[in-house]
């Protein structure tokens, strides 16, 4: 099953107002909505995009060790994912795909990490419970995200939506009082630091497949043979 297939079967389930989720139709109206209005900003549109430089990052791992985007790219190409948090479900199906995924980016050379505005102790809890092999990196009041792009205000509606009927806090699960997330996404960077894969959807219920990296990540190899 397509990690696509694995969303929608999910939001078909969790906006179907049955048990075991009972999202109220008001939630699920709020949720669509803010969605629309993030797709109607335009904003994706003028995120980091194929042919860009990618900006440089140097970031803490869950156990504290920093992690910088030049010595990845110095072992080869880079793959980084952009995580909304540990709270997120659609995200969690992701990762599971892209830990299924990995063994076949790491047999073509390639780097994996994840970079999320979520607290080390989140991303160490999220390694556990989904058995990643891969880094989460704790991106502090999402900087990158936003030399990317892809940094974003919550709306007030939903994040009064996410702290009532949801129980979601990100000021505690982020430490920042300032309630913004990544726009989800996902790019492959050459060892130049050029991005040559860019995918970013402001719906976090749509993702591409890990598969689609591969052909990528093969053409990159066949340009370093050559």
């Amino acid at each position: 099953m397509s990690l696509q297939d694995r969303l929608d079967a999910f939001k078909s389930n969790f906006e179907s107002g049955e048990p075991p989720y009972n999202v109220p139709k008001a939630a699920v109206a709020a949720m669509h909505r803010a969605t629309e209005e993030l797709i109607a900003s335009g904003q994706a549109g003028h995120a980091k995009a194929v042919g860009d430089r990618a900006p440089e990052f140097s970031l803490p791992d869950p156990d504290g060790r920093v992690v910088q985007s030049r010595d990845l790219l110095a072992r080869g190409p880079l793959v980084l994912s952009f995580y909304r948090g540990v709270w997120c479900p659609y995200c969690n199906l992701e990762m599971q795909a892209l830990q299924e995924a990995l063994a076949e980016i790491s047999q073509r050379g390639a780097e994996l990490v994840v970079v999320s505005p979520q607290t080390q102790a989140n991303s160490r809890r999220l390694a556990r419970d989904h058995g990643l092999q891969f880094p989460v990196l704790t991106d502090a009041g999402g900087a990158v995200a936003d030399a990317y792009g892809l940094r974003f205000a919550l709306p007030d509606y939903l994040v009064e939506l996410y702290k009532g009927s949801f129980k979601v806090d990100l000021a505690t699960y982020n430490a920042d009082p300032a309630w913004t997330l990544p726009m989800p996404a996902r790019y492959v960077i050459g060892t130049d630091g050029i991005i040559v894969y860019a995918e970013v959807n402001p719906d976090y219920t749509s993702r591409p497949d890990p598969s689609e990296l591969l052909p990528v990540l093969d053409r990159l190899r066949g340009r370093v043979a050559a």
